[in-house]
């Protein structure tokens, strides 16, 4: 709800809206990294596996270049205590596994050859461009941070870089000079990318719309994050909770929905958390709608985390501004500017606030809509935990092996199979109004509606008809609920590229699943 200067009673339902001023690409199938990951020097295997991947340290390359690294660290930390100023630095070039060590005086570099080092001699020493660099630290003040980017030291260069934008390179000398620095120690590199702070997109905080209405985030979502439709209208700017420009309201419904989405910009970063105002997150792991009866919690800027129980569901609600359908029920308290938080049941993301009765000191009955109906009317990903901010895993308790897309072929009819978890895109999934949606928006289904065992699993255009619907639940079942029947790992097959098959439920390890 967002929040208004007036304090809603229990007289009727109303938004809890506040208007205040504003406070100042890997093959689908790719083997995951090798167990022999787990010794490398104790490194963790998540480590190991993204430094192979991002570093392109294939094969035993990894392994060499954690050995050379922590010698290249042991030898500098000598030749630094023994060349005192004529030590210029010392670093891995690219693509090279000897360190070079920079020295000013030639004399000094059979000191370096015998530490098993490549030597380079330059004319300034470490300390020198420390000293430049910490003559320009003083005066940072007088730096115009519309032209200057940032000043670093550069061993490999042997000076001192400032980068600034292009056509600014006046700005840099004149900002050298007035900290004392001679121009032949400055090198100027012009860059259009200027440095700019990063945020996380998370449900529950605040965020601001047209500079004066306070609401909260929703869940995040690839692109942005959802919230309530009356928060604001399609193309209001927001400001996020430490009033920094965010996004724009990319979609908005209200009355009659009360839903809507905000496209974040490149500053904000949406993350699987929300709020629990205790000073952690709760993960979100997707998005599987809670039974009547469920407890679920809700997160927002003004009465932080509140939780109660699902009283309701698909209930109209009439506002002053207009009647508004499909909303559920419950009895977790909220107040003005709680507008648009994330309600949850366990780690299921169930809606976004919309209004209420009462208050959090007498109580009171609040409606939420239903995040699903809103990731259906705009067609967007929730990022949950596990998936790298587009679905999550799901995988088999028997042998951990991940449901897959083969070859991450998204063609309509292809059938389902299990694989080596990898992470990749054949493997991320999303419970989305029932459904189990692949991130190329194709949806798990049995194959001709049919209900009979031994129906393929397969990927199909979503329709969200019967054979489209399924549920995974407490015990571990993945269950089609129009054939009352479970996913099962064909014959037991216990390797890649197992098929997947619609079976009798009956318990059995190969019908079990979990998220991840």
């Amino acid at each position: 709800m967002p929040r208004t200067r007036r304090v809603f009673g229990a007289l009727g339902a109303a938004l809890l809206l506040v208007s205040l001023p504003a406070l100042p690409s890997h093959p689908a199938n790719a083997a995951p990294p090798p167990a022999t990951t787990t010794s490398i020097a104790g490194l963790d295997p998540a480590m190991a596996h993204a430094m192979r991947r991002d570093l392109g340290l294939s094969g035993t390359k990894l392994e060499n270049r954690l050995r050379v690294e922590a010698t290249a660290a042991a030898i500098e930390t000598r030749l630094r205590s023994r060349l005192g100023d004529a030590f210029a630095g010392a670093w891995l070039p690219a693509g090279k596994d000897r360190l070079l060590v920079a020295v000013t005086d030639p004399a000094r570099a059979a000191a370096v050859t015998a530490e098993g080092a490549d030597v380079t001699v330059v004319a300034r020493s470490e300390r020198t461009l420390a000293a430049i660099k910490r003559a320009l630290d003083r005066h940072s003040a007088d730096a115009d941070h519309r032209q200057i980017h940032s000043w670093r030291m550069d061993l490999a260069t042997n000076s001192v870089v400032v980068t600034v934008r292009p056509g600014a390179t006046a700005s840099a000398m004149a900002f050298a000079s007035a900290a004392g620095t001679t121009a032949d120690a400055i090198r100027i590199v012009e860059s259009t990318d200027a440095p700019r702070l990063l945020y996380d997109i998370r449900g529950g905080d605040q965020y601001v719309i047209n500079g004066n209405t306070l609401c909260s985030v929703g869940f995040a979502v690839v692109g942005g994050f959802v919230t309530a439709g009356h928060c604001g209208r399609t193309g209001n700017p927001t400001l996020g909770y430490n009033n920094v420009a965010q996004g724009t309201f990319a979609g908005s419904s209200f009355p009659g929905d009360d839903y809507g989405w905000v496209r974040t910009n490149s500053s904000w970063t949406p993350r699987p958390w929300v709020n629990n105002y205790s000073g952690g997150n709760v993960s979100v792991a997707g998005s599987q709608d809670a039974a009547i009866g469920s407890s679920v919690c809700r997160s927002g800027r003004t009465t932080g985390w509140r939780c109660g129980t699902i009283l309701g569901r698909n209930e109209t609600v009439v506002y002053p501004q207009g009647a508004v359908s499909g909303l559920s029920r419950s009895n977790a308290c909220a107040e003005g500017g709680d507008s648009g938080g994330a309600w949850l049941s366990g780690n299921q993301a169930q809606g976004v606030t919309s209004g209420g009765t009462g208050n959090c000191s007498t109580g009171g009955t609040i409606w939420f809509q239903p995040v699903n109906e809103i990731l259906g009317a705009y067609g967007l990903s929730l990022v949950t935990t596990g998936s790298g901010g587009g679905g999550e895993r799901i995988i088999s308790n028997w042998n951990n092996r991940c449901i897959d897309v083969p070859n991450s072929n998204f063609s309509d009819g292809v059938p389902l199979q299990t694989w080596t978890c990898n992470g990749t895109s054949a493997q991320a999934w999303t419970f989305t109004g029932g459904t189990l949606r692949s991130q190329n928006n194709k949806c798990m289904d049995v194959a001709w509606g049919s209900t009979a065992n031994g129906a393929t699993i397969q990927i199909a255009n979503c329709s969200g008809n019967p054979a489209q619907q399924f549920v995974l639940s407490a015990a571990g079942d993945l269950v089609n609920p129009q054939a009352n029947k479970c996913v099962d790992i064909a014959d037991w097959q216990n390797s890649d590229g197992a098929r997947l098959h619609l079976w009798d439920c009956a318990g059995t390890a190969n019908q079990k699943w979990r998220r991840g």
